[in-house]
Parts: C-alpha cells; structure tokens; sequence
C-alpha cells in the first residue's frame, strides 16, 4: 500500500477529534493535529484541546507543543508535518491529520507559495499601526495595493490582512502575484473527508460549545493571558473578547454573545474555504463512523 494520510476537516465544533480518534484507533494511525489554535500550551480551554482521555485514545502530535511567545507561522507547520510523517509512515502506511484550519491543512497536503522574506520591522510597524489606528485602515490599505487579496481573504482576521500588507510594502508587488496554486509533490496519497451539518445544528453547537468553555474556567484561562494580550496568538477569538471585559468595555455576559458571534463567523469562513476543494468527501456529523471508515477502506484500496 503506498503512504495514505486521511485528512479530517470541517468548521468548528462538528465532531472532528472523536471521528479521527475513531479513525486512528481502526487504522492503528497516529494524529497530525492542524488546528492553528492548539498549538500553543497556555492555552487550552479556549481551543478545545482534546481532553487528557482523549489524547490517551490515540497518539497525537502538535498539540500544545510550543508557546504562545515563540513564533510559528503555517510555513513552520508545513516542515515540521511533513518530517514527521515520514517516522509516522515508516510504523505503518496511514496517518490521520484533523483541523479546522483550511490554510495549515493546505500546507500539508498541498504545499505553499513561495513568498520572500521582507524586513521584519514592516510587521512591527503594521502592528503598531493596527493599535492606534484600528483594522479598517489596514483593511482600505490592503484594497489600495492589493484588491485581489482584499477581496479573498478573512478581512477581520488582522494576522491575514498584516500577512498580505507586509508582503505588498517589502516587495513592491501585490501578494496575490505570489500565489501559483500550483500543488507540491509529495511522498504519499492523500484523503479528505468533510463532516457537515445544517447550520442551524453548527450554530447550536457553538453555543453550547461556548457555554461549556465558560464552566471550566475560561475567564480565569484568559485573565492569566491577559497581560499578553498584544501576541499574534492571543488575537483569537474566546480571548480577545474577554481581554475587552477585563478593560471594562464589555459586560461579561455581552463578552460572551460575542464569542459565541465571532465563533459562527468563523465556521462560516471554514466553510467558504473547505466547499471550494472538490476533492472533500463530506459526511453529515451524524453518520456511523463504521460507514466512514468502509469508505476509506474503499479508497486506499484503489491507491
């Protein structure tokens, strides 16, 4: 059988971690964990980190491995990923990757553009820019230079717009000249597969996925974290709402409807991004994992 790495995508809170443990656990697999946000070890409660029983169930790897003051771009996650799938594929020739995060799954399965280095002292003053002056001056500064990518990417994600504005003022060129979507070759096959629901279901989901975060302790997880609140990680949302209620901006119950808001927003970005790729096989969050897993049988049989 040649190397098979099953990937597991879908937006936030649908059932991803229990459908690739069961997936790990059939096919004697380890897990690749994709999602951007539990990358990080000071933060747990507000990225749901698997629970202990959970990461007992089946070996995972990028979970909470670094720390919220160290850098680590998506570029970082390709490297790594892909060196440690080559020790995963030599136990056995299937791997399980699972994440919400469209662009960090894209790296590992696809690969990414090239974009050049710039001084970094760009990215400091667009930061500082984006304090004092807010996002939307970012945002029409972006439109200016780059309408292009103005026009594709999550415009109230600050990292993605500086990202793009960096590489427009270091180089002189539009961002969007540097992507080629052109796939990287890569040493093994690969398979992914979608779990979907009605979004009103998603939406409840969220909710009572929100609700849950505040019971065990997320506000005493993001008051210790509040006096970093100026690092890229921490401009995440469960944080940067409640970083607001501590500043006596918002209430803590308004904080909390905020979440619960941007949270749906975002699901509604990982859907944009992962309905674009044809190549996902979606299930609705419901189905048996015993179909799921006949399929995949299915598939690397004909790889």
């Amino acid at each position: 059988m040649n190397n098979i790495l099953i990937s597991v995508v879908g937006p936030t809170a649908i059932g991803k971690t229990a459908l690739s443990i069961k997936l790990a656990q059939h096919f004697n697999a380890e897990i690749i964990s994709a999602d951007s946000r539990q990358f990080f070890k000071e933060m747990t409660i507000g990225t749901a980190v698997p629970s202990t029983e959970e990461l007992k169930s089946a070996p995972h790897h990028f979970i909470q491995h670094k720390s919220i003051f160290e850098s680590y771009s998506v570029g970082d996650f390709e490297r790594d990923a892909i060196d440690r799938l080559k020790i995963l594929f030599e136990k056995t020739p299937v791997a399980i990757m699972v994440g919400g995060s469209g662009l960090y799954v894209n790296a590992v399965n696809k690969g990414l553009d090239y974009f050049p280095e710039v001084d970094a002292n760009i990215r400091i003053i667009l930061n500082k820019q984006l304090e004092s002056e807010g996002l939307t001056v970012l945002q029409n500064q972006l439109r200016l230079l780059d309408l292009t990518t103005y026009n594709k990417i999550a415009l109230d994600n600050p990292h993605r717009v500086i990202r793009a504005l960096e590489i427009c003022l270091g180089t002189g060129l539009p961002y969007s000249s540097f992507i080629t979507n052109t796939n990287k070759e890569r040493s093994f096959k690969t398979i992914t597969i979608g779990l979907d629901a009605d979004r009103p279901v998603i939406y409840d989901r969220i909710n009572q996925r929100v609700d849950i975060m505040v019971a065990n302790g997320l506000c005493e997880e993001a008051k210790n974290l509040h006096p970093n609140k100026a690092l890229n990680a921490l401009n995440t949302v469960g944080y940067k709402e409640l970083f607001k209620y501590f500043e006596k901006e918002y209430t803590l119950d308004f904080a909390i409807s905020e979440i619960k808001k941007n949270t749906r927003r975002f699901a509604k970005r990982q859907f944009t991004w992962f309905k674009k790729d044809n190549a996902i096989t979606w299930f609705n969050y419901k189905t048996e994992s015993n179909t799921i897993v006949d399929f995949l049988e299915n598939e690397t049989k004909k790889i």
